[in-house]
Protein backbone atom coordinates (compact mmCIF):
# COMPACT_ATOMS: atom_id res chain seq x y z
CA UNK A 1 0.00 0.00 0.00
CA UNK A 2 1.31 3.33 -0.84
CA UNK A 3 2.18 5.12 2.60
CA UNK A 4 2.20 8.92 1.35
CA UNK A 5 -2.23 8.10 1.32
CA UNK A 6 -3.58 8.51 4.78
CA UNK A 7 -4.31 5.37 6.77
CA UNK A 8 -7.98 6.07 5.80
CA UNK A 9 -8.01 6.19 1.79
CA UNK A 10 -5.84 3.16 2.02
CA UNK A 11 -8.81 1.34 3.90
CA UNK A 12 -10.84 2.67 1.37
CA UNK A 13 -9.22 0.60 -1.34
CA UNK A 14 -9.65 -3.00 0.66
CA UNK A 15 -12.87 -2.05 2.44
CA UNK A 16 -16.14 0.26 2.24
CA UNK A 17 -15.88 3.16 4.92
CA UNK A 18 -18.85 3.60 6.39
CA UNK A 19 -20.08 6.55 8.89
CA UNK A 20 -21.08 5.95 12.13
CA UNK A 21 -22.66 8.94 13.42
CA UNK A 22 -25.91 10.93 13.06
CA UNK A 23 -24.12 13.96 13.20
CA UNK A 24 -24.57 14.48 9.31
CA UNK A 25 -22.28 17.74 9.36
CA UNK A 26 -19.17 16.03 10.32
CA UNK A 27 -20.08 13.27 7.38
CA UNK A 28 -18.81 15.18 4.88
CA UNK A 29 -15.17 15.74 5.39
CA UNK A 30 -14.76 11.92 5.26
CA UNK A 31 -16.51 11.04 2.42
CA UNK A 32 -18.12 7.51 3.26
CA UNK A 33 -20.08 5.18 0.78
CA UNK A 34 -22.96 4.40 3.13
CA UNK A 35 -23.75 5.90 7.09
CA UNK A 36 -25.19 3.74 10.06
CA UNK A 37 -27.52 5.78 12.76
CA UNK A 38 -28.89 3.91 16.14
CA UNK A 39 -31.28 6.25 18.45
CA UNK A 40 -28.25 6.32 20.67
CA UNK A 41 -26.73 8.54 18.18
CA UNK A 42 -29.44 10.42 16.80
CA UNK A 43 -30.25 10.95 20.13
CA UNK A 44 -27.03 12.65 20.54
CA UNK A 45 -27.34 14.87 17.67
CA UNK A 46 -30.69 15.80 18.27
CA UNK A 47 -29.34 17.22 21.38
CA UNK A 48 -26.81 19.52 19.84
CA UNK A 49 -27.90 23.40 18.29
CA UNK A 50 -27.15 23.28 14.99
CA UNK A 51 -30.17 20.29 14.25
CA UNK A 52 -32.41 22.10 16.39
CA UNK A 53 -34.22 23.64 13.20
CA UNK A 54 -34.43 19.84 12.14
CA UNK A 55 -36.08 18.86 15.15
CA UNK A 56 -38.55 21.65 15.57
CA UNK A 57 -39.46 21.76 11.96
CA UNK A 58 -40.92 18.13 11.66
CA UNK A 59 -42.42 18.37 15.14
CA UNK A 60 -44.28 21.33 13.71
CA UNK A 61 -45.07 19.61 10.38
CA UNK A 62 -46.88 16.99 12.25
CA UNK A 63 -49.11 18.95 15.44
CA UNK A 64 -49.93 16.86 18.26
CA UNK A 65 -48.35 13.50 17.19
CA UNK A 66 -47.31 11.39 20.24
CA UNK A 67 -43.74 11.35 20.85
CA UNK A 68 -43.07 7.94 20.02
CA UNK A 69 -44.55 8.02 16.38
CA UNK A 70 -43.01 11.54 15.98
CA UNK A 71 -39.11 9.48 16.61
CA UNK A 72 -40.13 7.62 13.11
CA UNK A 73 -40.32 11.06 11.29
CA UNK A 74 -36.95 12.53 13.56
CA UNK A 75 -35.06 9.49 12.17
CA UNK A 76 -36.40 9.44 8.58
CA UNK A 77 -35.44 13.27 8.86
CA UNK A 78 -31.98 12.97 9.79
CA UNK A 79 -31.75 9.60 7.09
CA UNK A 80 -33.09 12.00 4.50
CA UNK A 81 -29.90 14.75 4.99
CA UNK A 82 -27.55 11.65 5.49
CA UNK A 83 -28.83 10.47 1.69
CA UNK A 84 -27.65 13.71 0.73
CA UNK A 85 -24.12 13.26 1.80
CA UNK A 86 -23.26 9.77 1.10
CA UNK A 87 -23.89 8.34 -2.18
CA UNK A 88 -24.71 5.08 -1.07
CA UNK A 89 -27.05 3.96 2.22
CA UNK A 90 -28.29 4.72 5.51
CA UNK A 91 -29.09 2.55 7.89
CA UNK A 92 -32.16 3.57 10.02
CA UNK A 93 -33.02 1.39 13.63
CA UNK A 94 -36.57 0.02 14.04
CA UNK A 95 -38.04 0.83 17.69
CA UNK A 96 -35.68 -1.68 20.05
CA UNK A 97 -39.17 -2.36 22.43
CA UNK A 98 -39.96 -4.47 19.56
CA UNK A 99 -36.70 -6.75 19.36
CA UNK A 100 -38.78 -9.54 20.69
CA UNK A 101 -42.01 -9.18 18.48
CA UNK A 102 -41.59 -9.94 14.81
CA UNK A 103 -44.78 -8.80 13.28
CA UNK A 104 -44.95 -5.28 15.30
CA UNK A 105 -41.08 -5.02 13.40
CA UNK A 106 -42.14 -5.79 10.40
CA UNK A 107 -44.87 -3.34 10.71
CA UNK A 108 -42.21 -0.66 12.07
CA UNK A 109 -40.10 -1.40 9.08
CA UNK A 110 -42.77 -1.27 6.48
CA UNK A 111 -43.46 2.18 8.24
CA UNK A 112 -40.10 3.87 7.80
CA UNK A 113 -39.45 2.78 4.38
CA UNK A 114 -43.18 4.18 3.37
CA UNK A 115 -41.69 7.30 4.96
CA UNK A 116 -38.28 7.57 3.11
CA UNK A 117 -40.31 6.20 -0.73
CA UNK A 118 -42.60 9.25 0.25
CA UNK A 119 -40.02 11.50 0.12
CA UNK A 120 -38.89 9.38 -3.34
CA UNK A 121 -35.79 7.65 -1.88
CA UNK A 122 -35.22 4.64 -3.52
CA UNK A 123 -35.54 1.66 -0.81
CA UNK A 124 -32.28 0.22 -1.74
CA UNK A 125 -30.84 3.23 -0.64
CA UNK A 126 -32.09 1.91 3.04
CA UNK A 127 -31.57 -0.55 5.55
CA UNK A 128 -33.79 -1.38 8.55
CA UNK A 129 -31.62 -2.24 11.81
CA UNK A 130 -33.22 -4.77 13.69
CA UNK A 131 -31.49 -6.69 16.52
CA UNK A 132 -30.32 -9.99 16.34
CA UNK A 133 -32.65 -11.95 18.39
CA UNK A 134 -34.52 -14.64 17.30
CA UNK A 135 -38.00 -12.68 16.05
CA UNK A 136 -35.79 -9.87 14.99
CA UNK A 137 -33.75 -12.32 12.46
CA UNK A 138 -36.90 -13.51 11.55
CA UNK A 139 -38.60 -10.24 10.60
CA UNK A 140 -35.66 -9.46 8.27
CA UNK A 141 -36.41 -12.95 6.29
CA UNK A 142 -39.94 -11.86 6.23
CA UNK A 143 -38.87 -8.11 5.14
CA UNK A 144 -35.97 -9.05 2.94
CA UNK A 145 -38.84 -11.54 0.93
CA UNK A 146 -40.13 -8.40 0.10
CA UNK A 147 -37.37 -6.31 -1.41
CA UNK A 148 -36.46 -4.43 2.20
CA UNK A 149 -32.93 -4.49 3.29
CA UNK A 150 -32.39 -5.10 6.77
CA UNK A 151 -29.09 -4.25 8.92
CA UNK A 152 -28.91 -6.67 11.75
CA UNK A 153 -27.32 -5.12 14.64
CA UNK A 154 -26.48 -6.24 18.37
CA UNK A 155 -23.95 -9.14 16.89
CA UNK A 156 -21.84 -10.59 18.82
CA UNK A 157 -22.07 -14.53 18.15
CA UNK A 158 -21.42 -16.47 14.96
CA UNK A 159 -24.67 -18.43 15.42
CA UNK A 160 -26.08 -14.99 15.11
CA UNK A 161 -24.50 -14.27 12.08
CA UNK A 162 -25.09 -17.84 10.82
CA UNK A 163 -28.77 -17.35 11.37
CA UNK A 164 -28.58 -13.54 9.70
CA UNK A 165 -26.89 -15.37 6.75
CA UNK A 166 -29.97 -18.03 6.35
CA UNK A 167 -32.74 -15.46 6.63
CA UNK A 168 -30.68 -13.41 3.85
CA UNK A 169 -30.38 -10.20 5.64
CA UNK A 170 -28.42 -8.01 2.99
CA UNK A 171 -25.54 -7.18 5.88
CA UNK A 172 -24.88 -7.87 9.76
CA UNK A 173 -22.86 -5.58 12.04
CA UNK A 174 -20.65 -7.50 14.67
CA UNK A 175 -19.85 -5.33 17.81
CA UNK A 176 -16.45 -5.26 17.81
CA UNK A 177 -15.65 -2.69 20.38
CA UNK A 178 -18.73 -4.25 22.70
CA UNK A 179 -16.98 -7.64 22.77
CA UNK A 180 -13.70 -6.75 23.49
CA UNK A 181 -15.29 -4.49 26.60
CA UNK A 182 -16.41 -7.97 27.89
CA UNK A 183 -13.72 -9.57 27.76
CA UNK A 184 -11.55 -6.45 29.02
CA UNK A 185 -14.08 -6.71 31.99
CA UNK A 186 -13.89 -10.04 32.79
CA UNK A 187 -10.15 -10.71 32.52
CA UNK A 188 -9.42 -7.01 34.44
CA UNK A 189 -6.26 -7.10 36.08
CA UNK A 190 -5.19 -10.14 33.95
CA UNK A 191 -6.07 -8.17 30.40
CA UNK A 192 -3.12 -6.85 28.89
CA UNK A 193 -2.40 -5.11 25.67
CA UNK A 194 0.45 -6.73 24.26
CA UNK A 195 -1.17 -10.29 24.75
CA UNK A 196 -5.37 -9.13 23.79
CA UNK A 197 -4.75 -6.22 21.32
CA UNK A 198 -3.77 -6.69 17.70
CA UNK A 199 -5.02 -9.60 15.75
CA UNK A 200 -5.80 -11.44 19.09
CA UNK A 201 -8.30 -8.93 20.23
CA UNK A 202 -11.60 -10.77 21.09
CA UNK A 203 -13.70 -8.41 19.09
CA UNK A 204 -11.38 -8.55 15.84
CA UNK A 205 -11.39 -12.57 16.64
CA UNK A 206 -15.53 -12.68 16.42
CA UNK A 207 -15.75 -10.96 13.02
CA UNK A 208 -12.43 -12.40 11.17
CA UNK A 209 -14.39 -15.99 12.56
CA UNK A 210 -17.60 -14.85 10.76
CA UNK A 211 -16.15 -13.04 7.84
CA UNK A 212 -14.89 -17.32 7.19
CA UNK A 213 -18.09 -18.74 8.08
CA UNK A 214 -19.63 -16.74 5.21
CA UNK A 215 -16.75 -16.61 2.76
CA UNK A 216 -16.42 -20.57 3.03
CA UNK A 217 -20.05 -21.54 2.57
CA UNK A 218 -20.54 -18.19 -0.12
CA UNK A 219 -23.25 -17.09 2.32
CA UNK A 220 -24.09 -13.19 0.50
CA UNK A 221 -25.16 -11.36 3.28
CA UNK A 222 -22.20 -8.37 4.19
CA UNK A 223 -20.14 -8.02 6.85
CA UNK A 224 -19.79 -4.53 8.29
CA UNK A 225 -17.31 -4.68 11.67
CA UNK A 226 -18.74 -1.74 13.77
CA UNK A 227 -18.56 -0.25 17.37
CA UNK A 228 -14.88 0.24 17.58
CA UNK A 229 -12.75 1.23 20.31
CA UNK A 230 -9.34 2.22 18.64
CA UNK A 231 -7.88 2.29 14.77
CA UNK A 232 -5.79 -0.96 15.33
CA UNK A 233 -9.19 -2.85 16.08
CA UNK A 234 -10.03 -1.02 12.23
CA UNK A 235 -7.10 -1.41 10.93
CA UNK A 236 -6.88 -5.45 11.79
CA UNK A 237 -10.27 -5.99 9.84
CA UNK A 238 -8.93 -4.05 6.51
CA UNK A 239 -10.41 -6.45 4.02
CA UNK A 240 -13.90 -6.82 5.70
CA UNK A 241 -16.68 -6.27 3.28
CA UNK A 242 -17.37 -2.94 5.06
CA UNK A 243 -16.48 -0.97 8.53
CA UNK A 244 -18.77 1.51 10.21
CA UNK A 245 -16.53 4.14 11.94
CA UNK A 246 -17.50 7.14 13.88
CA UNK A 247 -16.27 10.56 13.01
CA UNK A 248 -13.51 10.78 15.95
CA UNK A 249 -11.48 7.35 14.93
CA UNK A 250 -12.36 8.68 11.03
CA UNK A 251 -10.08 11.86 12.02
CA UNK A 252 -7.67 9.60 13.70
CA UNK A 253 -7.28 7.52 10.44
CA UNK A 254 -7.58 10.83 8.06
CA UNK A 255 -4.25 12.19 9.76
CA UNK A 256 -2.50 8.95 10.36
CA UNK A 257 0.42 8.04 7.44
CA UNK A 258 0.71 4.23 8.51
CA UNK A 259 1.13 1.50 5.96
CA UNK A 260 -2.47 -0.38 5.63
CA UNK A 261 -2.41 -4.32 4.83
CA UNK A 262 -5.14 -6.67 3.91
CA UNK A 263 -5.85 -8.81 6.99
CA UNK A 264 -9.03 -10.56 5.53
CA UNK A 265 -9.49 -12.33 2.18
CA UNK A 266 -11.78 -14.33 0.88
CA UNK A 267 -9.91 -16.34 -0.66
CA UNK A 268 -8.14 -17.72 2.15
CA UNK A 269 -10.82 -18.80 4.94
CA UNK A 270 -10.29 -21.38 7.49
CA UNK A 271 -12.54 -24.80 7.33
CA UNK A 272 -15.59 -24.49 10.21
CA UNK A 273 -18.11 -27.08 10.74
CA UNK A 274 -21.72 -25.62 9.95
CA UNK A 275 -23.96 -24.16 12.86
CA UNK A 276 -27.18 -25.84 13.77
CA UNK A 277 -30.18 -23.07 12.76
CA UNK A 278 -33.13 -24.16 14.27
CA UNK A 279 -35.03 -22.18 17.28
CA UNK A 280 -34.14 -24.53 19.88
CA UNK A 281 -30.49 -24.72 18.65
CA UNK A 282 -29.94 -20.69 17.87
CA UNK A 283 -31.63 -20.17 21.47
CA UNK A 284 -28.95 -22.67 23.63
CA UNK A 285 -26.21 -21.79 21.36
CA UNK A 286 -26.70 -18.10 22.31
CA UNK A 287 -27.57 -18.90 25.80
CA UNK A 288 -24.17 -20.65 26.28
CA UNK A 289 -22.47 -17.49 25.33
CA UNK A 290 -22.50 -15.84 28.18
CA UNK A 291 -20.81 -12.37 26.53
CA UNK A 292 -23.08 -12.54 23.57
CA UNK A 293 -25.86 -13.09 25.95
CA UNK A 294 -25.49 -10.51 28.36
CA UNK A 295 -24.02 -8.03 25.64
CA UNK A 296 -27.13 -8.49 22.93
CA UNK A 297 -29.70 -7.97 26.44
CA UNK A 298 -27.51 -4.81 27.16
CA UNK A 299 -27.60 -2.89 23.99
CA UNK A 300 -31.66 -3.96 23.71
CA UNK A 301 -31.65 -2.11 27.07
CA UNK A 302 -29.78 0.62 25.97
CA UNK A 303 -31.17 1.58 22.90
CA UNK A 304 -34.61 1.10 24.41
CA UNK A 305 -33.87 3.75 27.35
CA UNK A 306 -32.18 6.18 24.37
CA UNK A 307 -35.76 5.73 22.28
CA UNK A 308 -37.34 6.73 25.31
CA UNK A 309 -35.02 9.49 26.23
CA UNK A 310 -35.71 11.19 22.68
CA UNK A 311 -39.05 10.90 23.28
CA UNK A 312 -39.36 13.02 26.24
CA UNK A 313 -37.28 15.53 24.24
CA UNK A 314 -39.66 15.67 21.25
CA UNK A 315 -42.85 16.04 24.31
CA UNK A 316 -40.91 19.03 25.35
Amino acid sequence: MNSTASALQQLKQLTTVVADTGDFERMKEFAPQDATTNPSLILKAAQQSNYQSLVQSVKAAHPGMNPSDLVDYILVAFGLEILKIVPGRVSTEVDARLSFDTKATVAKAKHLIALYESHGIDRNRILIKLAGTWEGIAAAKELEAEGIHCNMTLLFSLVQAAACGAAKAQLISPFVGRITDWHKNKLGANWSDANNGGANDPGVSSVKKIFHYYKQYGIATEIMGASFRNTSQILELAGCDLLTISPELLAELQSSNAVVNQKLDAAQVDKMEVVKLDESSFRLQLNNDAMATEKLAEGIRNFCIDTEKLEALLAQ
